[in-house]
């Protein structure tokens, strides 16, 4: 049985694809990747991200302003992003989220920008990707707090590094966890307690490319693309004991049912 992979989560605006985006995409294919989500982190790479899925039948975007670029954010910025909320093939509202391991933006502005996202991802029915880094307490909070109001959240944790109270709370409340190369690093360790133990239908993968080159490529090429996605799938394959065939069949079916991808 082939595999079909969906790589949840990659950025294919940056500039480490502007040659070569057609090959990277046919390496995809190549390697059973059938669907990439392309994620903006800001309104002009979100115009992009819905370009891009315009002129691809396997991308799909998702359009949001990420923690780290709320305070480039320009007057109208916002209003773009919700303009772009009713294109085709945008199937998620974010990255979003909370980081405390850079200091690019000030962490009010950044919970701002958060609640933002929540609401109107609630409003208009689609998923939201949520981004955490160092700050998984108070993610966790916000998260509660919107929880409370609305009830179950839907949408991904996304590149998940959190420990496993952390991870329990945000399954409870209706989150699915993504996992991208770091699961298979030498000091992922305690990561890969955490993803073994979460349950089928919550799981999804991605590469954050151009980001976090998995292992055995890691030291080896400079650039993550879709097309390593099964690495990483291989990965959380060993740790629910299955094959990475049955992975990528609960993952894509997760990924298609939580995205809504036709």
């Amino acid at each position: 049985m082939a595999a079909d992979w969906i790589d949840t989560h990659a950025h294919l605006d940056d500039p480490a694809f502007a040659e070569d985006l057609s090959q990277v995409l046919q390496r995809a294919k190549a390697a059973g990747v059938r669907c990439v989500i392309t994620i903006g982190t800001t309104a002009a790479t979100s115009r992009r991200a819905v370009e891009l899925a315009g002129t691809y039948a396997e991308l799909f975007a998702a359009v949001g302003i990420q923690p780290n670029h709320v305070s480039e954010a320009q007057a109208g910025d916002w209003d773009r992003i919700m303009a772009l909320l009713r294109q085709r093939k945008v199937v998620a509202l974010g990255e979003t989220g909370l980081d405390r391991y850079w200091d690019f933006s000030p962490f009010a502005q950044q919970q701002e920008y958060f609640a933002r996202h929540l609401e109107e991802a609630a409003k208009a029915g689609l998923p939201v990707v949520i981004h955490c880094r160092e700050a998984f307490a108070e993610t966790v909070a916000m998260l509660r707090e919107h929880f409370d109001r609305h009830g179950p959240i839907r949408g991904v944790m996304h590149s998940f590094t959190g420990d496993w109270p952390t991870a329990e709370a945000c399954l409870q409340m209706g989150l699915h966890l993504s996992f991208a190369g770091m699961l298979t690093y030498k000091n992922a360790e305690p990561l890969r307690q955490v993803a073994a133990k979460v349950p089928w239908d919550r799981l999804l993968v991605e590469t954050d490319s151009p980001y976090l080159v998995p292992v055995p490529l890691r030291g080896k090429v400079r650039r993550n693309e879709p097309a390593h996605v099964p690495l990483t799938g291989a990965c959380l394959a060993s740790l629910h004991d299955m094959t990475p065939e049955q992975l990528a069949e609960i993952t894509t079916a997760n990924a298609r049912r939580l995205f809504g991808l036709d």
